[in-house]
């Protein structure tokens, strides 16, 4: 599964075009249905230094590329949120492994252990270090979110950390040495105090900020009563159902659970 530089030779495949957490895609002229730039915008970008890194995985057969600060758009293209790209096409597997390769190959170009520079491996989907040969595989950081129900009340949470103001579900990291049902219930112990029982496998999504794969959950109310952790949450609370406050966007895993949409699980 090597990952070699984009050529004419792999013109043809999908090409994944990146600007921050935005994925470039055609102008619909109001058409819900959503198409990927070609080749030749790819060409255009690159002949104008607008480039920062751009890849073709050959065993996947398709092309992935960063936008530089500055850069011109094409007049028949638009810049939209990933995650509503995935929402709109439902292409999560090769959209997610493309902006999550680049945001990877961004963050590691040197090797941990002796300091040499990284490079493409010639046969693993992999980074080379050039001077001790030792290889690092993409990362996979995998993250808990977990839907809490007491009777038609579910529990959401407000983090200090997110911009947008809304209220998602409980989630956080798995921890070495832990199973991920031993993560939902720790995480909703920290987070909000409540202890929780009937923790359900709900599904997964791949969520490229950087290299997240995130398992959802539900869990039913055991007991305790809500005092929230300071550092990373700014407000928890009960709501019922039909009277949710702002939530996280069609999309996201957090969406699916709160409003009970069971694609793309």
């Amino acid at each position: 599964m090597a990952i070699i530089p984009f050529s004419k030779e792999n013109s043809s495949y999908p090409i994944y075009i990146f600007s921050g957490k935005k994925i470039l895609v055609k102008k619909t002229d109001g058409s819900e249905n959503l198409s990927l730039p070609d080749a030749e915008v790819l060409n255009t970008f690159m002949s104008n230094h607008f480039i920062s890194d751009s890849f073709t995985e050959t065993e996947k057969k398709y092309s992935a590329a960063f936008l530089k600060e500055g850069f011109v758009l094409p007049p028949d293209c638009e810049l939209i949120m990933l995650r509503e790209y995935f929402w709109r096409t439902k292409d999560y597997e090769l959209s997610a492994r493309a902006h999550g390769f680049l945001s990877i190959r961004e963050i590691y170009r040197f090797c941990p252990t002796c300091g040499g520079k990284l490079e493409d491996d010639s046969y693993f989907t992999a980074k080379k270090c050039s001077s001790c040969g030792r290889l690092l595989f993409p990362r996979i950081e995998p993250a808990v979110i977990v839907l809490v129900s007491k009777g038609d009340e579910v529990l959401l949470v407000k983090s200090k950390t997110n911009a947008s103001g809304f209220y998602s579900c409980v989630a956080g990291f798995v921890e070495h040495g832990e199973c991920i049902e031993q993560t939902v219930v720790r995480e909703v112990k920290e987070e909000t105090g409540i202890d929780v029982k009937n923790v359900c496998y709900a599904g997964s999504q791949p969520w490229p900020f950087p290299d997240q794969l995130m398992l959802a959950f539900t869990a039913d109310y055991a007991g305790g009563e809500i005092k929230i952790q300071e550092e990373e949450i700014e407000a928890a609370a009960w709501f019922k159902r039909n009277a949710l406050p702002p939530t996280p966007p069609a999309g996201s895993v957090a969406y699916n659970l709160i409003h009970g949409f069971k694609k793309p699980f």
